[in-house]
């Protein structure tokens, strides 16, 4: 089923009986952050992270989405201090004090689970703490403005507030995405905005917010590699991602953390 949105591209909304299958598909993306957790760091490559998540999602019935899509060569995304996102996994060594964003998208079933967390090689620096903590408290607030009746501008708006508050930028230049048997689709979550405007949520509707907060100025830049995103004033970058589902009543957070590691810092 389809509806229009605010930007006249079509919304899917799926059948109650569809969201089992985003539970089981976001439920082992966050198992595979959650294994991954005590290989990051110092000395790691961010190669043998993508290694050790690609041979993990096999094992347990599944594809990695990013592996091949639209001709990107890794199964993960590891986006390092002002890399915002989209960071290819390579030679890289992650030093002490590297933050790290991973983020993976395995289709189980023909369901994609999309979702990511922030990394400490080792221990943090004081302003990267409060961004870490600030980008995770923006996806939270994000997700508590999702239920029957809002709209997409009321989600970036609280996230938009929230980071602005505390002197830190949202970036402009991505967005959340629907997704369910598609890895991208209608909506784009913007993350920031205003109250009421763009798409009113409606019970079925399942997409990511996936704020990516920079310590300096919003403006990002796109590498040679055609992929990798990172801030232009070199300034670091925070990114945490859910997948969501608009319930009858509120939201369900299909990618929640099963060991209860939701941010750093992890006990591993």
């Amino acid at each position: 089923m389809e509806q229009h949105g605010g930007d006249a591209r079509r919304i899917t909304v799926h059948s109650p009986e569809d969201f089992a299958g985003m539970r089981r598909a976001g439920r082992l993306a966050a198992a595979t952050l959650d294994m991954i957790t005590p290989h990051v760091r110092p000395g790691v490559t961010t190669g043998e992270l993508d290694r050790i998540c690609h041979e993990y999602t096999l094992a347990h019935g599944a594809v990695p989405a990013p592996l091949g899509y639209r001709g990107y060569p890794k199964s993960i995304c590891t986006s390092i201090n002002h890399v915002v996102c989209h960071g290819i996994p390579g030679e890289r060594v992650l030093a002490e004090g590297d933050i790290v964003n991973i983020d993976v998208t395995v289709i189980l079933d023909g369901w994609h689970g999309d979702t990511s967390r922030m990394y400490v090689a080792g221990e943090p620096s004081t302003k990267a703490r409060l961004l870490l903590d600030v980008t995770y408290e923006s996806l939270m607030l994000g997700v508590g403005a999702v239920k029957p009746g809002a709209t997409l501008g009321d989600i970036g708006h609280a996230i938009q507030s929230f980071v602005e508050r505390h002197r830190f930028s949202v970036v402009r230049d991505f967005c959340g995405h629907g997704i369910g048997r598609r890895f991208h689709e209608p909506p784009n979550v913007l993350h920031f905005g205003r109250p009421g405007e763009g798409p009113k949520l409606t019970p079925g509707m399942f997409f990511t917010i996936e704020p990516m907060v920079n310590a300096g100025r919003p403006e990002v830049k796109i590498l040679d590699d055609g992929w990798t995103a990172v801030t232009r004033d070199r300034s670091l970058s925070a990114q945490f991602e859910h997948m969501v589902g608009v319930t009858e009543t509120g939201v369900e957070v299909f990618t929640l953390s099963p060991a209860g590691l939701h941010r750093p810092p992890y006990a591993t």
